[in-house]
């Protein structure tokens, strides 16, 4: 998708600082974060949100799951007892700003419950 900010990390055509990638997924860190922590995982191929998702995306979901539990290894968050939230933000009403499927990882801090 040429007009998606997402995919342009990915290309290398606009600036992100990626932390991690894999043959699937790409992971850089949030503009805006709201922990010490804030990283996104994508998938390299373009999905539209988490509503999008078929079948057909298995891979591409296992991968983003193992990317971020790696992410959180690396910066130094995935301790059990401390914990990390993931997140997925579908929609206007989720504050879902770019239309490319992304997992939140977010921590080194203690999380509130309910959030937003």
């Amino acid at each position: 998708m040429t007009d998606c900010l997402f995919c342009g990390i990915i290309a290398r055509t606009v600036p992100g600082e990626i932390v991690h990638e894999t043959e699937r997924t790409v992971a850089f860190r949030d503009i805006a974060p709201v922990a010490p922590v804030h990283v996104l995982v994508v998938p390299r191929t373009h999905v539209e949100n988490a509503a999008c998702i078929g079948a057909e995306h298995a891979d591409d979901l296992a991968a983003m799951l193992i990317a971020a539990r790696e992410v959180a290894e690396m910066e130094g968050i995935a301790d059990p007892e401390r914990g990390y939230r993931l997140v997925f933000n579908v929609g206007a009403d989720s504050s879902n700003s770019v239309g490319h499927l992304h997992l939140h990882v977010i921590g080194g801090r203690r999380m509130s419950w309910p959030p937003g």
